[in-house]
């Protein structure tokens, strides 16, 4: 991989990280492993966690308010990493001081939010980028070049399965991740990759219909013990018709011991392509690609080097995020939007708004065009 080396790439881009869980294992590192970037403050709402970590990574400001943050000199960009009822002021804030912004999945807590962000990133000249890091997995992009060759013909059916146990046991704690309102769930955690990388692979989703199901009800409070009701999804079984009028079957469920975690299997009427991971630990790590012309049995496909990540991390999940900074980094430098960006956001929330739609109907929701959506004010 090179990274981007535009005219201004002396020209350091001072980031400031927002979220200290996923962004101090993932985010932080990520960040100073690329060329371009250099963290440079460091956002908690406990102002003496955000000075321990800043201390520990040696990173110059510690703030406890976003608008601390914005109001730094130093401080270009904003990569914003904590739970999704966050997302939403925390994105305007940045988005309004004209800072570029990385966002982690799902958007916001509405499709309706995520279109405001959108605008507001056109209207203040800010690049703003969404987290989807599938797109720059190996494996996955060779899937995406044999798809994009023709290799399955017509296609006839694809069947989407990505089936973990991070939240199998009844006895792990209630939190927000337990809560619809301040945006957990499956959907969100995982259905918001899945929505990405459909339009990206496939097609747009013409019309989609969708079960949400809590299988495990009562969480305890980890501080009392207190069973606490649980109305956020952690099983999700959607039918999905695309615009070309494919098939697309997607099971989802964080609560099941399964041996293959994550699959995609596409059929056609010239041949099937199959891309799975079976590693429990790591949802990037471990994806293995296979083929085969239409009635001959599955052969694996090795990924061509060419887009190898050139270095690997324990875990996984570091390397495509690298990718990801550096595709905002070239964002960035064009002074244009490149995918996934804020765009690429909206549509995944406005999936995930349709789905819920469809499971308090009973019925199948038909999906405007993005284009549509975005141009609308209701």
């Amino acid at each position: 991989m090179t990274f981007s080396n535009s005219a201004q790439a002396s020209n350091p881009i001072g980031v400031a990280v927002v979220g200290t869980g996923f962004g101090q294992k993932i985010h932080i590192p990520g960040f100073q492993a690329h060329p371009r970037t250099q963290v440079v403050a460091v956002y908690n709402r406990d102002l003496n966690k955000a000075i321990a970590l800043a201390s520990a990574q040696n990173i110059p400001h510690a703030c406890d308010t976003l608008e601390k943050i914005v109001a730094l000199p130093d401080v270009a960009a904003v990569s914003i990493s904590t739970p999704p009822f966050l997302h939403y002021e925390m994105a305007k804030t940045v988005l309004q001081a004209g800072k570029h912004l990385l966002l982690e999945k799902p958007t916001a807590l509405s499709a309706t939010e995520a279109r405001q962000l959108y605008q507001l990133a056109r209207e203040n000249g800010a690049i703003a980028a969404l987290d989807f890091e599938f797109r720059f997995v190996p494996a996955w992009q060779r899937f995406a070049e044999l798809l994009a060759e023709g290799y399955v013909g017509q296609q006839r059916l694809i069947k989407i399965d990505w089936l973990v146990s991070s939240r199998a046991d009844a006895t792990r704690p209630w939190n927000w991740y337990s809560r619809k309102d301040q945006g957990g769930g499956a959907l969100g955690a995982v259905g918001s990759h899945a929505f990405d990388y459909i339009r990206w692979l496939f097609a747009p989703v013409r019309r989609l219909c969708a079960q949400l199901i809590t299988g495990i009800p009562f969480r305890p409070d980890s501080n009392t013990g207190e069973m606490k009701p649980v109305d956020a999804d952690d099983t999700c079984m959607l039918m999905l018709e695309l615009a070309d009028g494919t098939p697309c079957q997607l099971c989802i469920s964080s609560v099941v011991y399964a041996s293959r975690t994550h699959g995609i299997e596409v059929y056609g009427d010239r041949g099937t392509l199959v891309l799975g991971s079976e590693n429990q630990k790591d949802y990037v790590h471990g994806f293995r690609l296979w083929a085969a012309p239409a009635g001959k049995p599955l052969a694996e496909v090795e990924i061509p080097h060419r887009l190898a990540f050139p270095q690997t991390y324990t875990d996984g999940r570091l390397a495509p995020f690298i990718r990801v900074v550096d595709n905002w980094v070239q964002a960035i430098d064009a002074g244009k939007a490149i995918a996934p960006s804020l765009r690429e956001g909206v549509y995944s929330q406005l999936l995930m708004d349709l789905a819920h739609e469809s499971h308090q109907t009973g019925c199948w929701v038909d999906v405007p065009s993005l284009d549509t959506f975005l141009a609308s004010r209701s």
